[in-house]
């Protein structure tokens, strides 16, 4: 068996299962002297080169990503020349010989056919083989992996061909993460843009109400507002702690209560050691706006908002309650499912951000029914860096 054929079937093997060892930091520090036969040899050389490749590609392709990540795979594929390209120009080239002007622009006319065709495409241009095959994220060619070669055979084509799969499975996942943290900023954007014109209106109106009754109250209610806004619409990451959250739900509620008086009385239960709780951003201010304006804006006496923290092994426990009008269950799972439009958005967003960042066992638990109020709960990780990984118990 030639080593590139060799090389091609052992990396069609390794191709799924490299994800998982790139994730995981798989280093390999036994020699190669104990690997034993040929075929143990190239088997740890092949892992050895394609996991130092796995990190660098984790971003997708980067310039800089893909300069580290040339150079292992160059290794792996052992050959003169290894190029990097997305879909406009080259992105990183690795050579072990002299690679000049001529034969970068002969490689770009070879990935250039492989993009628009989808397909690994073979030249022979000036006397050596350019072996291009797309890198493809869903049905879209995103990118290429070109070898050169003096003599290009079939197991060589093959063994770029997979090369190139091994790294489209890549950056798809790198297009996941990025989809998925521009959806969670689509989410926060929904959710301040309900704050905004719903409660910005009503706050500026009851501010005025006191600027010549009170002109010292209206001072203050400014202030808080202020501040409240400020923390509402900052743009410096997706989490916080309980205790900022909390401070930003006392100025909303201060703010609540100019405009209802009495009618709002607020409960507060926290035990001090979940206060350093990082928590994602908003995600629990919708609630206690929702229990205001579903919950208790409804009933001509107001009611009572109860909030609780407390410690549960690894977990915060914390808990909105309203003694309002409540839900009905059915509308309910309509609104959490999406299926019901202009309703309690602020719930849905808060659920299905809890769902993406901490798994699907860790969204919203609501227990209401109509006149008999609504209590929602969430459980958030105490000791789980946000945005590395979930879990779903």
């Amino acid at each position: 068996m030639s080593p590139a054929l060799q090389i091609t079937l052992i990396v069609t093997i390794v191709t799924v299962g490299i994800a998982v060892i790139g994730y995981f930091g798989f280093k390999i520090s036994r020699s190669t002297k104990e690997m034993g036969t040929d075929a143990e040899e190239a088997t740890f050389t092949t892992l050895h080169h394609m996991s130092v490749a796995v990190p660098h590609l984790e971003r997708g392709l980067t310039v800089e990503g893909a300069a580290k990540s040339a150079k292992a795979l160059r290794r792996l594929l052992n050959c003169p020349v290894l190029l990097i390209s997305d879909t406009r120009h080259i992105l990183a080239t690795d050579a072990g010989i002299e690679f000049t002007a001529d034969l970068e622009e002969q490689a770009s006319e070879a990935f250039s056919t492989a993009l628009a065709t989808g397909k690994t495409q073979v030249k022979r241009l000036s006397g050596q083989d350019f072996v291009a095959a797309p890198i493809m994220v869903g049905n879209q060619p995103v990118g290429t992996v070109t070898a050169l070669t003096p003599r290009a055979g079939a197991g060589f084509v093959r063994a770029v061909s997979e090369v190139a799969v091994f790294v489209s499975a890549q950056v798809s996942t790198a297009q996941l993460d990025e989809n998925k943290a521009m959806l969670l900023e689509a989410q926060m954007r929904a959710l301040r843009a309900q704050i905004s014109p719903h409660f910005i209106y009503n706050s500026l109106n009851a501010i005025a109400s006191f600027i010549n009754t009170d002109p010292a109250r209206a001072r203050e209610l400014v202030i808080e507002f202020a501040d409240f806004t400020r923390y509402s619409f900052r743009r410096r990451g997706e989490f916080t702690t309980l205790a900022e959250e909390l401070e930003a739900i006392d100025r909303y509620l201060l703010l609540e209560k100019a405009r209802f008086g009495d009618r709002i009385k607020v409960s507060l239960q926290i035990a001090p050691e979940v206060l350093s709780t990082r928590i994602p951003f908003l995600s629990l201010q919708p609630l206690v706006e929702n229990a205001v304006r579903h919950g208790l804006e409804a009933r001509p006496d107001g009611g009572v908002i109860s909030i609780t923290a407390t410690e549960d092994g690894m977990h915060a426990v914390i808990s909105v309650e309203d003694d309002g009008v409540g839900m009905d269950p059915e509308q309910l799972s309509s609104v959490l499912a999406g299926t019901t439009v202009n309703m309690h958005v602020g719930l849905r967003n808060v659920d299905v951000r809890l769902r993406q960042l901490y798994g699907n066992s860790n969204g919203l638990i609501i227990d209401t029914a109509p006149g008999a109020g609504t209590q929602i709960t969430l459980r958030i990780p105490k000791f789980l860096a946000p945005g590395t990984a979930s879990i779903d118990e």
